[in-house]
């Protein structure tokens, strides 16, 4: 973990890490001074979620637009009191997560009125300033599971995902809904590994999966498209591409930029109108906020008539003629 140097506002800071003054996260900046930023995992910084999260504060740094530190593979139980230290450091802005334990962060974060906190969680936003945000890429979702529903040729689709809460829900859901739009007659099998990371655990319920039917498979954790590959079967990543590691087995990916929702919270932070928000809506695609990873090595293997189609889709979602359905219920198997 790196360490800030306490600047001048720290000094409004007492004892109990609650600020003598009113004022909102970011107002005591100067122009053109660079905001302090840390961000907290309870994973490695290279696990697909926190390295979305990560390249763009980098891209941020690189910029000058802030300086950047990050603490990462923090134990749930450990993760209050980390949290805690970068806020009583004078901390700008805190980027993490808060699912496994949200009420004690969001406690927590009421004591530190002076730091932003930006924070991946189910729940709403919260005075003074607790926002929340997600990989709601559920656009890029939908259109690989058109894909996969014109590729499947057994008509079983497997899906695995982490745990079963409305942002991993709604990828899920948008996976089938465009899967169901390309072939009617599709059926889907679903797993959750009751873990954030846990490839075996992802790689055994494919091997599952496979044994039932399914030849497409929606790799929302880790560990999903390894088994395709041993399988020789097909497989749609997530948040990030996989196909460098996987050229003959990754058709595709639904890819998370978290650039727009780092860019937008820092300049409100840098212009004095940041106020809690979600921020999950900069993951839509007509943002730039997602969007489907390019074929690749299956440019000449998927039909121009799918690509022609997807291609379509994809252009109306942009321009807001066809929206994807947000639907945060749990999807369960069809088979």
């Amino acid at each position: 973990m790196k360490d800030f140097t306490l600047r001048r506002r720290d000094v409004l800071w007492g004892l109990s890490g609650f600020a003598a003054t009113a004022a909102l996260p970011g107002q005591m900046l100067a122009a053109n001074q660079a905001l302090k930023v840390a961000s907290v995992f309870s994973v490695p910084v290279d696990q697909q979620w926190a390295s979305r999260i990560h390249i763009a504060l980098k891209t941020a740094e690189a910029r000058g637009d802030i300086t950047y530190s990050w603490s990462e593979s923090i134990a749930y139980t450990d993760m209050e009191r980390v949290l805690r230290d970068w806020s009583m450091k004078g901390t700008d802005l805190i980027v993490g997560e808060a699912y496994p334990f949200e009420e004690a962060v969001r406690k927590m974060a009421a004591q530190f009125p002076k730091t932003a906190y930006l924070m991946g969680s189910s729940g709403v936003p919260a005075a003074p300033a607790f926002s929340t945000f997600d990989d709601h890429i559920d656009d890029a979702a939908y259109l690989c599971g058109m894909m996969a529903g014109g590729l499947t040729k057994s008509n079983v689709i497997g899906m695995v995902s982490a745990i079963p809460i409305p942002t991993k829900n709604r990828l899920l859901n948008a996976f089938k809904a465009g899967a169901l739009e390309v072939n009617p007659n599709a059926k889907f099998l679903v797993v959750y590994i009751g873990s954030w990371f846990d490839p075996p655990k992802a790689k055994e319920a494919t091997f599952g999966m496979a044994e039932r039917g399914a030849d497409v498979f929606y790799a929302e954790r880790d560990g999903v498209s390894d088994a395709a590959k041993e399988l020789g079967l097909l497989s749609f990543g997530n948040l990030v591409s996989t196909q460098p590691q996987f050229p003959a087995t990754v058709v595709s990916s639904a890819l998370w930029h978290m650039e727009p929702t780092i860019d937008t919270v820092v300049r409100k932070l840098k212009e004095g109108s940041y106020k809690p928000e979600n921020y999950g809506t900069y993951a839509k695609l007509k943002f730039g906020g997602s969007s489907m990873a390019p074929l690749g090595t299956f440019e000449d293997k998927v039909p121009d008539k799918l690509k022609k189609l997807v291609a379509t889709r994809a252009a109306e979602i942009k321009k807001g003629t066809f929206e994807v359905k947000a639907v945060p219920s749990q999807p369960k198997s069809t088979l």
